[in-house]
């Protein structure tokens, strides 16, 4: 006996079990017909164990059946296995935030991508082509951000409001606001594109600043764009009415750093008749306010409150921990400036107030040194933060809120580094503002998913879901039999188990 192939009118090709018999030829079994390689090769080898039972070779059946499964394991492509983490997490989370109301594939795709592998929009194209088996061209990419901003920008804003005061008990009474800058791959300057000063160190780049405004735990409310060269201090109450008009706030208590801290903000705030909370600078001070701050007797965690004016207070603190980074801190630039003098690099020219320059003075006409004792007086306020306020707060619930504002330098963090949000390489406005639309989408979904496993008191970290969520996949096969596809998700370890029931449930 042996197996014969037929190929039939219909293109298709039969698989028999032929004998022979007096110079005749007769079919003993009939095992199917395919007309792909893959179905071929599954009728093959299901030909080739009949066979082997026929014959009578039981012992030889068995290795063949072994065989068989080493065949059929060996012969699934790449191209069969495909990646679903991203979707059964970061989509999941994603509908359950309400994105999933923006009826738009690319959306979708776009920021899962940028969750599972930030970086260019060709990768986005292989990432579709690759784990979705969707293929999109560049330019299609093009054109969808091209459209983005002005059709989903303020949509993705109302369902993050909406998930953010959900999360917050359906009250924003607090919003913190700071500001980063993100950087250009190129020196090309355009009315949004400016250089100025880079808290990147880019200095040399055009840039943007991100605006953005957060409640507790640094859940997101809204963003701005502004020109790279503007002063951070002009954004703060444009932010401010667009989102408390927009919203409905009611008037929040406003939290922002040292940066905002101007007479023209603390002003139109005041105007505006909102209550704020800003990071003081104690040293900016006039010389009656320095004199009661360095009188205090402060211990470390204790605080005290200095009238400033009628409707305002700073609020002072001490702590060790902060004075032992002043210390160390000054005596890094201190360190930094004795080398600089050994090898002559320092010039009347350096002698300013910028930063630790303020250490220099002039000896004689041409020799430049260090000022000890200015280095030394500076250490009385080591461990002090001041906070100027017209809250009526009590000086703890100021510093305890005042805190909350390392959430938004998170914010910026993640999306630096989680995301890569920068360099950015677009030049169009449009897609600049697509491009940051995406990335505040996918720090939501990011923050949501921290949220559900610190409510659940998982151990499985950010990062570890990222990885985790990578390596989950699933086969897709044709069914040899039917001609129809089928899908069958590969078995979890412990904590990919652990991660997608965490999300599939109810937080």
């Amino acid at each position: 006996m042996f197996i014969r192939q037929k190929r039939n009118k219909s293109g298709s090709i039969s698989i028999q079990i032929i004998s022979k018999s007096g110079g005749r030829y007769k079919v003993v079994q009939s095992i199917g017909s395919g007309k792909s390689e893959q179905e071929l090769s599954v009728l093959m080898l299901k030909a080739r164990s009949v066979l082997k039972q026929l014959e009578g070779n039981l012992e030889l059946f068995i290795d063949e059946e072994e065989s068989n499964y080493e065949y059929i394991l060996s012969s699934i492509s790449n191209n069969q296995i495909q990646v679903i983490g991203p979707e059964l997490i970061y989509g999941r989370l994603f509908d359950k935030i309400g994105y999933n109301q923006i009826e738009d594939k690319l959306f979708r795709h776009l920021v899962i991508t940028r969750l599972y592998n930030p970086g260019s929009k060709l990768k986005t194209i292989d990432y579709l082509s690759n784990y979705l088996g969707e293929n999109h061209q560049i330019q299609e990419i093009y054109r969808f951000l091209d459209k983005l901003s002005d059709r989903f920008k303020q949509e993705v804003e109302d369902i993050t409001f909406i998930y953010t005061k959900g999360i917050l008990g359906g009250k924003v009474g607090v919003v913190f606001y700071d500001m980063t800058t993100l950087y250009f791959e190129s020196s090309d300057e355009d009315d949004l594109r400016k250089t100025g000063f880079s808290k990147d160190g880019k200095h040399q780049c055009p840039q943007i600043f991100l605006g953005l405004l957060v409640g507790y735990g640094g859940n997101p409310i809204g963003y701005d764009l502004f020109e790279g060269n503007i002063f951070e201090g002009h954004t703060l109450i444009p932010v401010l009415e667009k989102f408390q008009h927009r919203f409905g706030l009611n008037k929040p208590i406003v939290i922002a750093d040292s940066g905002l801290l101007s007479k023209k903000n603390i002003d139109l705030l005041s105007e505006n008749n909102y209550e704020y909370i800003l990071g003081g600078r104690p040293k900016n001070e006039s010389k009656e306010i320095q004199a009661q701050i360095l009188k205090l007797s402060l211990q470390n965690g204790q605080s005290a409150v200095i009238q400033r004016t009628e409707s305002q207070r700073i609020i002072v603190s001490l702590s060790q921990k902060r004075a032992y980074k002043d210390l160390q801190n000054r005596l890094r630039g201190l360190r930094k400036l004795e080398k600089k003098i050994v090898s002559g690099k320092l010039t009347k020219s350096n002698i300013n107030n910028r930063g630790y320059n303020k250490y220099l003075r002039m000896e004689g006409e041409v020799k430049v040194e260090l000022d000890y004792e200015k280095f030394n007086e500076d250490a009385r306020w080591d461990g002090i933060k001041t906070f100027v306020t017209n809250s009526k707060l009590k000086p703890d619930e100021i510093i305890n809120n005042y805190r909350q504002l390392w959430f938004i330098e998170r914010a910026f963090r993640m999306n630096k580094t989680d995301l890569r949000i920068r360099p950015i390489y677009h030049r169009l406005r449009h897609r600049i503002e697509a491009h940051i639309c995406i990335s505040f989408t996918a720090y939501t979904i990011l923050l949501e998913l921290e949220r559900i496993l610190k409510a659940n008191e998982s151990t499985i970290t950010l990062s570890k879901a990222a990885e985790l969520t990578k390596r989950m996949y699933q086969i897709n096969v044709m069914l040899p039999s039917s001609g129809k596809a089928r899908k069958y998700p590969l078995t979890m370890d412990e904590q990919q188990r652990e991660l997608y029931l965490m999300v599939l449930k109810k937080t």
